[in-house]
């Protein structure tokens, strides 16, 4: 195997995976390619879910029974309001970033920095869809209680799903 070809590349640029890489039989910049393809196909999933979300929320005061949400309901419309438009502009981001460093050969530091983006997004969009299930609840049952049960637990089953996904991910590309 010749030096182009082997794992050597930094862990950064290969996501953690060097066996994966030696495995593969590819140079860094075609690990960098794919690892790229991957990052944006992630961020199609989640740039989706969040402008949905977004254009749910931006409808809301439309609605007539928008203007009987009481205060605290109102804070949280708006903080979602917030959190919606950052996840979108920080999915945004990494599209910006390629469109910055294009044919600069700069691939690796697009797919590092990429990744940083995307799990700063699913951060975001967790908090964000937890609070869409607080606000739903706590207009639908009246009890803000409920409603920040029903949000905690949302937001608590998603900050556990994604660690657990990726641990299982990696007991799995170690097999």
């Amino acid at each position: 195997m010749d030096d182009t070809r082997s794992s050597a590349g930094s862990e950064e640029s290969t996501g953690g995976m060097r066996g994966e890489a030696r495995d593969r039989n590819e140079t860094a910049a075609e690990r960098a390619d794919r690892n790229w393809s991957d990052l944006l196909q992630e961020l199609r999933v989640t740039q989706t879910g969040t402008q949905l979300i977004a254009g749910f929320l931006l409808t809301l005061p439309f609605q007539q029974r928008f203007t009987e949400l009481g205060t605290l309901q109102l804070v949280i419309y708006i903080v979602l309001v917030f959190l919606a438009a950052f996840a979108t502009g920080i999915g945004l981001a990494a599209v910006a970033l390629h469109r910055g460093l294009f044919r600069r050969h700069r691939k690796p530091l697009l797919v590092a920095t990429g990744d940083k983006l995307l799990r700063v997004n699913v951060g975001l969009t967790a908090l964000l869809t937890s609070g869409i299930v607080l606000l739903i609840a706590d207009v639908v049952w009246s009890s803000s209680v409920l409603g920040w049960v029903c949000g905690a637990v949302v937001l608590a089953m998603l900050l556990w799903l994604v660690p657990a996904l990726e641990r299982r991910a990696s007991q799995t590309t170690r097999r």
